[in-house]
C-alpha cells in the first residue's frame, strides 16, 4: 500500500529567511500508521499563535494535531506516542495541561524534553504525535483538503450492456 502525505510543501516557501530546499508534508499515513510533522504555536496557514504564551501554543499545536489526524482518517483516541519539546522547564506545567485536556483518557506514551531551541525564536513548543487507527476504524478514509495535494477519486462511468 503506497503512503498517502498530505499537505506537502517545501522548506523554501516555510522557511525563505534560510536556505533550505526540503520537500515535506504535515501528515503520512502509512497503512494504519500516522505520522504528523512536529505542531507549534502556529496554525495550519502558518499565522503565529501565542508569541510568549506557551499555553496558547500548545492549545494551537493540539488544534493542528486534531484536524491533521481528521485528515488523514484517524482521531486523538488514536494517538499512541507523543514527544514534546519545550524550551524551558517553567513552560512544561501549562504546556501539558492543555495537552492533557486534549488528550483526556488517551494514556499514550510520552516523553518530554527540554531543549535550548527550535526552529524559530518565537516557537517555544513543539508535539510530535503517532497514532495508529484501530482495525474497526481502518476503513475510514484519508480527508485532506485540496490545496494539501489530494485529488478526490473520479467515479467510474456505468458500464454500458
Amino acid at each position: 500500500m503506497a503512503h498517502t502525505r498530505l499537505r506537502k510543501f517545501n522548506t523554501k516557501i516555510t522557511y525563505p529567511e534560510q536556505s533550505l530546499d526540503k520537500d515535506l508534508c504535515m501528515a503520512v499515513r502509512a497503512g494504519n500508521h500516522i505520522f504528523l510533522r512536529g505542531q507549534v504555536g502556529q496554525d495550519l496557514k502558518g499565522n503565529m499563535v501565542g508569541v510568549g504564551d506557551p499555553r496558547k501554543q500548545a492549545e494551537q499545536a493540539m488544534r493542528n494535531v486534531k484536524q491533521l489526524l481528521e485528515e488523514t482518517g484517524s482521531k486523538l483516541a488514536h494517538v499512541c506516542k507523543i514527544t514534546v519539546y519545550i524550551t524551558d522547564r517553567a513552560y512544561r506545567e501549562p504546556v501539558y495541561r492543555e495537552i492533557g485536556k486534549w488528550l483526556k483518557g488517551v494514556y499514550p506514551c510520552s516523553t518530554g524534553l527540554i531543549v535550548e531551541g527550535l526552529a524559530r525564536p518565537e516557537w517555544v513548543m513543539e508535539i510530535d504525535v503517532e497514532a495508529v487507527i484501530p482495525e474497526r476504524d481502518a476503513h475510514r478514509p484519508v480527508r485532506g483538503p485540496e490545496w494539501a495535494g489530494i485529488r478526490p477519486r473520479r467515479k467510474r462511468a456505468a458500464k454500458r450492456r
